[in-house]
């Protein structure tokens, strides 16, 4: 039964996470974090569809996290990315344009993308990609999951702004630096009952 409720609570999470993603930041080509930041490029360049990169890139991912963060940990960032993945390939045909103006989709976005990653990163997963860099330097460093994840995400999210539009960066930065703040939010809210605290951070 536990596993089944983590199960359930992480894809619900994931879930979230796809939604925020397929709904209201790529139809902006704005990316939420490093691997969706090289799903938009490689979309952008060479028209591969988001969920194809995006599980592609996360489950190279998976070595890293089996080895810092243990095996756990991988098996729950692959279903959790495969949740995330399916989810953005469903939403993707029904929302190619844009839900509303960039700033409010910008802002529901990044407070849905936090909201999933934090779940995430609390019940001892992640949503791949380098959220699982973020995970092994915070265990080892004890640094803020949500800083180091602004840090890492900052300079690829810039590569990718410069490439695909410059404006992008400021709308990235911007869907990184509230999606981490509520990352951390989560992380340290007092809610024991309801979700466990990270096994292995």
């Amino acid at each position: 039964m536990d596993i089944l409720k983590k199960a359930a609570l992480l894809g619900i999470a994931s879930s979230v996470q796809g939604l925020a993603m397929a709904v209201f930041l790529f139809p902006h080509f704005i990316p939420s974090g490093g691997a969706a930041s090289v799903s938009v490029l490689l979309n952008y360049l060479l028209h591969i569809p988001f969920a194809v990169s995006l599980w592609g890139l996360n489950a190279c991912f998976l070595g890293a996290a089996a080895k810092w963060l243990g095996k756990d940990n991988a098996c729950w960032t692959m279903y959790c990315v495969t949740v995330t993945s399916v989810v953005v390939d469903v939403l993707d045909p029904f929302f190619t344009g844009a839900v509303s103006f960039v700033f409010v989709d910008l802002l529901i976005g990044s407070i849905l993308f936090g909201i999933g990653v934090g779940i995430l990163f609390r019940m001892g997963a992640s949503s791949g990609g380098m959220d699982i860099l973020a995970l092994i330097i915070s265990k080892l460093r004890g640094y803020s999951p949500g800083k180091t994840l602004f840090i890492i995400n900052g300079s690829v999210l810039l590569f990718t702004g410069i490439v695909v539009d410059f404006n992008i960066i400021l709308f990235a930065i911007a869907c990184q630096f509230i999606g981490t703040r509520i990352v951390d939010i989560i992380i340290k809210l007092d809610i024991k009952r309801s979700l466990p605290r990270l096994e292995n951070y």
